[in-house]
């Protein structure tokens, strides 16, 4: 009876060891995401991932080629908020083994080459119309991972995420109200 039981536990602690052995292993190492994330949580995580870096990207630009000084303090504010915000989104990531593309997407870059085309006060409109535009539709997207998403994990990062991209809609609001 004690030999049966020794040999039950080793089997359940082999079984154990494996599986908890696939949930530490690093990105890619060939293992599923957690079950608690879906595809919806996955598809959250790549869009959140390239949005901060389009806005890191625009942030770059705006400090370069904005003609006020408000759309220069606030590219500068986008590239550390966002940066933050990122590495967020990345410690998430790899923690639940969803794979991040390694730039934004192809209509961000369209934008972003957009954008880069203008300078001097018609790059601060047409900057800051896009921040607004952007920030209403990542408030959205936010408040639906909050709502419907399957990971709490996820559903945190979004929730947290929140109030930077509110203080960035009302600074660009403010900005627009003020030319």
């Amino acid at each position: 009876m004690l030999r049966w039981l020794i040999v039950l536990v080793a089997a359940v602690a082999a079984a154990l060891s494996g599986v908890t052995a696939g949930y530490a292993a690093p990105p890619n190492a060939g293992y599923a995401a957690p079950p608690d994330v879906s595809d919806k949580d996955k598809a959250f995580l790549v869009a959140a991932h390239q949005d901060n870096l389009a806005e890191i990207q625009g942030g770059q630009t705006a400090e370069r080629q904005a003609a006020k000084q408000s759309v220069k303090d606030a590219g500068r504010k986008w590239v550390e908020d966002h940066t933050s915000l990122d590495n967020q989104v990345k410690r998430v990531a790899e923690k639940l083994k969803v794979e991040l593309p390694g730039q934004p997407s192809e209509e961000q870059q369209a934008e972003l080459r957009r954008l880069s085309a203008k300078s001097g006060a018609a790059f601060d409109r047409a900057w800051v119309d896009a921040q607004i535009r952007d920030h209403r539709k990542t408030l959205l997207a936010l408040d639906e991972e909050v709502s419907s998403g399957s990971s709490q994990e996820v559903k945190n990062l979004a929730q947290a995420a929140k109030p930077v991209v509110k203080e960035h809609l009302d600074l660009v609001e403010s900005i627009q109200s003020g030319e």
